[in-house]
């Protein structure tokens, strides 16, 4: 026996049904579509969610939440100031310097310095914002916060 020779055993595999092949076959004329109606007609189909007309249960319920809300939340790619101590002392730490060492993960991404952990070295650090916390580490250390628009 060879691979190009194997069949599946006699009598058990039946073949297509072909509707709207004569009367005789007994699929004919509305080929088991019944009389009339929207799901007798080519292309007639109505979605799993329709309700026959009635008013949808995704209108009927109230709308809310965060997609209704008319303000966006802005997103930022946050970093704590324990991770600043990469930096020499001394330096002005921009969002470009951030994304080249791999703490923010989109170079035109907006920055939030976080207060976790702490900072001891004196830098000056320049992001779109900062959380109380990090701007007292930062200042207490002698270091200069600068607010990004």
């Amino acid at each position: 026996m060879k691979l190009n020779e194997l069949k599946p055993a006699q009598g058990s595999k039946r073949g297509k049904k072909r509707i709207g092949r004569g009367e005789a076959s007994g699929w004919g004329k509305t080929g088991g579509r019944g009389h009339k109606g929207q799901k007798s007609r080519s292309g007639g189909s109505i979605p799993a969610w329709f309700e026959g007309g009635q008013m949808p249960l995704v209108r009927r319920l109230p709308k809310r939440g965060p997609s209704v809300t008319k303000h966006k939340r802005i997103k930022y790619d946050v970093v704590n100031v324990k991770e600043l101590n990469c930096f020499e002392s001394n330096t002005t730490v921009t969002v470009e310097m951030l994304s080249d060492r791999g703490m923010v993960k989109h170079r035109n991404a907006r920055v939030k310095i976080l207060g976790d952990g702490s900072l001891e070295k004196e830098l000056t650090v320049c992001a779109h914002s900062f959380a109380k916390s990090a701007v007292e580490k930062i200042q207490q250390i002698g270091g200069k916060v600068e607010v990004i628009s």
